[in-house]
């Protein structure tokens, strides 16, 4: 093969690897979805109501370790002298 010819093959290397990609990421989700949407209708005992307690409590103690993360860094950044003043 003449190096143009390599060249020129190289150059379809990305098209081909991104079809490929896709093709085996797609059915890869296709199967993934499917399955989590069958589990959904065996019907499993969890409870809605205990679910969404559970994701309010996570929330929750998301937004108060933001907030102390905030807080500390501002403390600690003026502390330090820095200018916080917005301009």
């Amino acid at each position: 093969m003449h190096s143009l010819d390599i060249l020129n093959n190289m150059e379809w290397f990305p098209v081909l690897a991104f079809t490929f990609k896709f093709l085996v990421l797609g059915t890869g989700m296709f199967f993934a979805i499917k399955w989590h949407y069958d589990q959904g209708k065996k019907g499993r005992t969890t409870e809605r109501r205990a679910v969404l307690r559970a994701a309010a409590k996570i929330t929750a103690i998301f937004v108060v370790l933001l907030v102390v993360l905030v807080l500390g860094t501002y403390f600690f950044a003026e502390k330090l002298g820095m200018d916080l003043r917005l301009p």
